[in-house]
């Protein structure tokens, strides 16, 4: 018991080693951290103020339907800098380094996991701020403090994803490719830009059952009221079900870089 109780002490303060190692990233190259703010504003800002008037948004005001799914959408791109920052190590030889070293070998892949969990919360902040300023307002109460958590937790989840995709793709070019070919068409076929009800019959359902959906509709419905715990808990069924299949797949194939 004791033996288990050291390594899992030593775990944690490998892992959290490693994360404030991945922080100090952004504050050496805070072009990284910039790109990831840019970008999600400008998707906020074309989408409100060029298509906003021309999409169908279900009674609310565009940028209140908007917001969330953008807030879904920030965390699932920033989950591939995941991948790319461990294809990245791999590529450098920082892998090799860290697995002659007396440490957890769990803690490098969660340390580059936490790091990404960390700017996702500031990322989603500052996205909310702008959100704000543009007329965004939240209407539910006080389940609109859970948004950010949801958010991030759902974040979470897919950083694993895309850590598998990192630590097993040859290259940092083929991590960035996986990446985004998957995360572009689960993200636009959802519900984060335009009501799930408004695209073709035949694409409703692909959309309907989408984790993306599940998770923008329970962010949206914590920001301004309705069904909340019916998407919630299929939106915990993803993440949960997410975690399991590909926290053990990426350990276990790191182990075997």
């Amino acid at each position: 018991m004791n033996t288990m109780l050291n390594e899992m002490r030593w775990a944690v303060s490998d892992t959290a080693v490693m994360t404030w190692r991945n922080v100090l990233r952004y504050r050496r190259s805070p072009d990284l951290l910039i790109f990831s703010t840019i970008q999600p504003v400008m998707f906020v800002l074309l989408f409100v103020y060029v298509f906003g008037g021309a999409i169908r948004s279900g009674g609310l005001n565009y940028v209140d339907f908007l917001l969330p799914g953008i807030l879904v959408q920030t965390t699932l791109f920033g989950s591939t800098q995941t991948g790319v920052g461990l294809a990245e190590d791999l590529q450098k030889g920082m892998i090799d380094r860290y697995k002659s070293l007396p440490m957890a070998r769990l803690a490098v892949v969660a340390g580059r996991i936490f790091s990404d969990v960390i700017r996702n919360v500031f990322v989603v902040m500052l996205m909310i701020g702008v959100g704000l300023a543009i007329g965004f307002r939240f209407q539910g109460g006080i389940t609109g403090f859970a948004l950010p958590g949801v958010v991030v937790l759902f974040g979470f989840a897919f950083s694993w994803m895309m850590a598998m995709s990192g630590v097993s793709a040859k290259s940092v070019e083929a991590s960035q490719a996986f990446s985004f070919m998957f995360i572009f068409p689960v993200t636009f076929l959802s519900s984060t830009f335009v009501p799930v009800e408004t695209m073709p019959g035949w694409l409703q359902p692909v959309a309907e059952y989408n984790p993306v959906t599940a998770a923008v509709n329970t962010a949206r419905s914590l920001a301004h009221g309705g069904e909340v715990w019916g998407w919630m808990w299929r939106m915990l069924a993803w993440t949960l079900g997410i975690l399991v299949v590909f926290v053990p797949l990426t350990v276990t194939r790191y182990r075997k870089v």
